[in-house]
């Protein structure tokens, strides 16, 4: 148990039997009244963010949640497989645990899985990853002044807005937070 004073962003809290990353915090002293701490809580299992508000001092239980490497191996019928890359056991998800992870996983990526409890609750994607470009309109000279973007279908199956001087074929750099288009790779 501890304290909400203590709690730091990014700190994982176990609140009505959920689990919880703290993704803010604000200790709040008013001049009549209790303090309290007015937090910004993101469900690990759903990714709903919750705001709640905790007198001080009051406590809450600390949820220790392990991160495993893991590599994916390949998808069916909706089911996600993965093999831990120290012990190669092998785990299986379903499309709904991994939220918009799909999106960007390829064969043979490492990526990390976050388990509470021995059980699976969430995934850690890199920041960026690199996607190759399949289909694409070709772009025409004298089109960048403006800065103009145009779909790019990416081998995951995603699309994302890239520059007109993108072709077909080229390898990007996709940020995973937010699904755009950062650089060629």
């Amino acid at each position: 148990m501890i304290s909400v004073n203590d709690l730091r962003t990014g700190l994982t809290i176990q609140v009505e039997g959920e689990v919880y990353s703290v993704v803010e915090f604000l200790h709040v002293k008013p001049g009549k009244g209790a303090a309290f701490v007015r937090t910004k809580l993101k469900n690990v299992k759903t990714g709903a963010v919750r705001e709640m508000t905790f007198r001080a001092g009051e406590r809450v239980e600390r949820a220790i949640v392990e991160t495993k490497q893991m590599q994916f191996l390949y998808e069916a019928d909706g089911e996600y497989f993965f093999m831990d890359t120290n012990d190669y056991n092998q785990i299986s998800l379903r499309r709904d645990d991994l939220g918009d992870a799909p999106r960007y996983l390829l064969e043979n990526m490492v990526i990390g899985i976050q388990f509470f409890e021995g059980s699976p609750i969430g995934v850690d994607l890199p920041t960026t990853v690199n996607l190759k470009v399949i289909e694409t309109e070709p772009g025409f000279r004298g089109d960048t002044a403006t800065g103009a973007t145009k779909p790019a279908k990416l081998e995951t199956g995603i699309t994302v807005q890239v520059p007109l001087f993108i072709e077909q074929g080229e390898v990007i750099k996709v940020d995973t937070r937010t699904g755009e288009y950062l650089s060629r790779a």
